[in-house]
């Protein structure tokens, strides 16, 4: 239902025959159309609407270009004012010598005058232009929009392409250090590479996905962390969640922080520590992520490319509807991201 309301709203046509049929009804209702006496007299009623509608359009189409293409607001009131003053007394002349020998309209003094048809083309001006102005400006906000989105969407697509390699080079680093420490465990880890690699192909093509599904991901790559460095490096990792199932998340939205830490966190023979806490209450998701620095660093090439899409990511998706907060001192690095999962319809 909602569809075909909006699809009529989208209709200029549609719109058109809404605001004649708006006007008219406006019309007939303040000039007694009941007292009407004949066809003819009816026929003189709605050519004296015509004048009215006439003059509207005409300033529609003429001179509101003067206003909002030439930009010369002076100009259209001047040549509005005129436009008025002409109408006006040609629907007065038509008003005294036609309708008022032809029907029961007009009777009373103040329809005679000539006060009351400079009113009616002023009032009919406005009823007429203020829903077309009003429906022109939805129509260019609604393509601005869509537009917006489509941009937003070709943005997200990118950054997503983006990512998506990155991941895979960091998670192909991570098995190579084990396979190097560790040959006999590499099929098995081959294996959960594997499941991570698909879960990321096959939710690349989604908007969302259950919260549960991304969390069930985020488990399966720090147990594959823990395989490579959780024998010296204190790893934690702690979730709780009110309801998996009702929520959903843009996908691999929050790996980019985990991957970080690790990344960083874990270059040191020293030791070191990961920690990692994510909640989510009343669909606020709280993800906190803290790693150590360590005081002597190996070379980790770090490009900072999932960082910065997903931060732009999250501007896309959520605007200022998030808070982020990162803290770097020389000890400990802090993520801090709250943000309002949407719920499954």
């Amino acid at each position: 239902m909602s569809k075909k309301i909006d699809n009529i709203m989208d209709n200029q046509w549609w719109q058109e025959i809404a605001v004649v049929a708006f006007s008219f009804t406006l019309f007939t209702l303040k000039n007694d159309w009941m007292l009407f006496s004949s066809l003819s007299s009816i026929s003189l009623g709605v050519f004296y609407y015509f004048i009215l509608y006439f003059h509207a359009q005409f300033n529609r189409f003429f001179l509101l270009p003067i206003l909002f293409k030439a930009q010369r607001p002076l100009a259209y009131l001047l040549v509005s004012a005129l436009t008025v003053f002409v109408f006006s007394v040609l629907l007065y002349e038509f008003s005294t010598f036609e309708i008022f020998n032809n029907s029961y309209l007009y009777q009373t003094s103040h329809q005679r005058s000539y006060v009351y048809q400079l009113a009616s083309i002023l009032g009919t001006l406005v009823c007429i232009l203020s829903p077309i102005i009003v429906f022109k400006f939805y129509r260019i906000h609604k393509k601005q929009t869509d537009e917006t989105l489509l941009f937003n969407q070709m943005q997200l697509n990118a950054l997503k392409g983006q990512l998506n390699p990155h991941f895979l080079f960091n998670t192909f680093n991570t098995l190579y250090g084990i396979s190097l420490e560790f040959p006999e465990r590499t099929p098995d880890l081959i294996m959960k590479v594997s499941q991570l690699m698909r879960y990321q192909l096959e939710s690349n093509s989604k908007q969302c996905v259950s919260l549960e599904d991304e969390l069930d991901f985020i488990n399966s790559y720090i147990q594959l962390e823990k395989e490579r460095v959780g024998y010296r490096c204190d790893i934690t990792y702690d979730c709780k969640i009110d309801n998996e199932n009702a929520y959903k998340v843009s996908p691999m939205l929050l790996i980019a922080f985990i991957e970080n830490a690790f990344k960083h966190g874990t270059c040191a023979i020293e030791k070191c520590f990961v920690r990692i806490i994510i909640t989510v209450e009343n669909g606020l998701l709280h993800l906190h992520v803290v790693n150590s620095i360590p005081k002597k660093k190996t070379g980790v090439v770090s490009t900072k490319i999932g960082l910065k899409n997903t931060i732009e990511r999250l501007n896309l998706i959520y605007g200022k509807d998030y808070k982020l907060d990162i803290q770097d001192d020389k000890n400990t690095y802090i993520v801090d991201l709250k943000l309002q999962l949407k719920k499954f319809v």
